[in-house]
C-alpha cells in the first residue's frame, strides 16, 4: 500500500489520517538493508542518518509497528520507539533512522502486550530524535494506539 492509498477518519477526531507503511518512510531509490543477524553482541545502528521523506513533515498519519518503551510507568507509556519488526533496538541492532519513529503521548497510553503490533495515529514530524538506543528520523505526537489487525 502506498502513502496516498488510504485516508482514515476517527470518531471524535476531526483530522483524516494517511495510512503509512514502513516503505513509505524512505525516499525513492533508498534501499533498506535487511536486519543484521549475528550473535556477536554488536548493537551498532546501521545508517543512523538515513534520508527522510521531507514531504511527510506535519502529516496526520496512522502507522503499524512494535513498541520499544522509553518512558512511563507500569500502567502508561509516555515515550516509545515504534519499529517495523519485533526485537529491533532490543535484540538486534536498530534499523536505519528512517525506519524508526519516536512517539510521544503526553498523557501516556496503555500498551497491553509488547509482543503485539499496534497502529499508532498522530502528527508526524521530520525533526528526528537521538538517544542511547538509536538515532531516529521521525517523531510522532501520538493521538491513539490500537491493536494491529492486518
Amino acid at each position: 500500500m502506498t502513502l496516498s492509498a488510504t485516508l482514515l477518519s476517527f470518531p471524535g477526531i476531526s483530522a483524516e489520517f494517511k495510512e503509512l507503511y514502513w516503505e513509505d518512510l524512505v525516499p525513492k531509490g533508498f534501499v533498506v538493508p535487511p536486519p543484521p543477524i549475528d550473535h556477536n553482541g554488536n548493537m551498532t545502528q546501521a545508517q543512523p542518518n538515513a534520508p527522510l521523506v521531507e514531504s511527510l513533515n506535519g502529516e496526520k498519519v496512522k502507522i503499524p509497528g512494535f513498541v520499544v518503551p522509553l518512558e512511563g510507568n507500569g500502567d502508561l507509556i509516555t515515550e516509545f520507539l515504534l519499529v517495523p519488526y519485533f526485537g529491533a533496538c532490543v535484540h538486534v541492532p536498530p534499523p536505519p533512522s528512517n525506519q524508526i519513529v519516536y512517539v510521544i503521548f503526553s498523557e501516556g497510553v496503555p500498551i497491553d502486550n509488547l509482543y503485539d503490533a499496534v497502529w499508532v495515529t498522530g502528527e508526524l514530524s521530520t525533526d528526528g530524535w537521538s538517544g542511547d538506543i538509536a538515532s531516529v528520523g521521525y517523531r510522532l505526537s501520538g493521538i491513539t494506539v490500537s491493536a494491529f489487525e492486518g
